[in-house]
Order: C-alpha cells, then structure tokens, then sequence
C-alpha cells in the first residue's frame, strides 16, 4: 500500500512538473520579438561617449538629459546620424522621435541613440531609446 501511495505521488509531481514546463515554453513561443527600453546613466568625462541600441519597427524615441555644460544627442541608423535628430550642441534636455505614421521612420532595423560630452567638465547624463509599443 506504502509503494502504491508513494508511486501516485511520485507520478503527480512529475505530471505537474511538465505542465509548468511546458506551460513556460508556451509562453516563450508566444512573446515575440521582444524589446526593452534601453537606458544609460552615469558621468562622462570630457571626450567620452556612451550609446544604447535596440531594434524598432515602426517608430523609435530618444531622450536624454545632461548636468553642468551639457552634452550632444543623436540618434543613429545603419550607422548614420538620422536627420534632425542630432542636438545643435551641447543641451541640457533633448529628444528625438521617428515614427511611419509621420513619414519620418527610416525604416526597420537596429536604432542607436548617443550622448558624448564635448564639454571641457565631467557631466552626469541620462540616456534613453525606446521603440515600437514602448510608447504611443
């Protein structure tokens, strides 16, 4: 009787260990491309630069923040500063915002968003990209 008890219980341990697993695959196979908000904060020394990349399909948003003299902000696709999404020297706040339903979205692809302190003084700065479904 003791085995019997003991073999019932080992089977529903192993049955509900497959249902989690498989229950945890499922939800892999069903997420999709996933994208995260890419971010960076910290200082940079005069002369440094720090970017975060992330695919987009549709649209793309860059914003950053600088302390002291300021820093430069750009948005990069295929390797190319984007049109007007560069800041006209050193800021203190900026943003830059592609979308298709502007008519101002490159294209699909890997999105790069820079900040470089060409200031003479460190400065804490704040970087952020995001993409698609990450805002409206």
């Amino acid at each position: 009787m003791a085995l019997t008890h003991a073999r019932r219980r080992s089977t529903r341990i192993a049955t509900a260990l497959t249902v989690a697993a498989a229950s945890s695959l499922a939800l892999l196979a069903t997420a999709g491309t996933a994208s995260a908000n890419q971010f960076y904060g910290g200082t940079l020394h005069p002369g440094e630069q720090r970017c975060v990349q992330q695919y987009a399909g549709y649209q793309v948003r860059g914003d950053g923040q600088a302390t002291g003299q300021g820093a430069k902000f750009k948005i990069q696709y295929n390797g190319v500063t984007v049109p007007g999404t560069g800041s006209t020297g050193l800021v203190s706040a900026w943003a830059a915002e592609l979308r298709s339903s502007y008519g101002t979205f490159p294209g699909p692809g890997y999105y790069t968003a820079c900040v470089t302190n060409n200031g003479t003084a460190d400065t804490n700065v704040r970087l952020q990209l995001r993409t698609d479904g990450e805002f409206s």
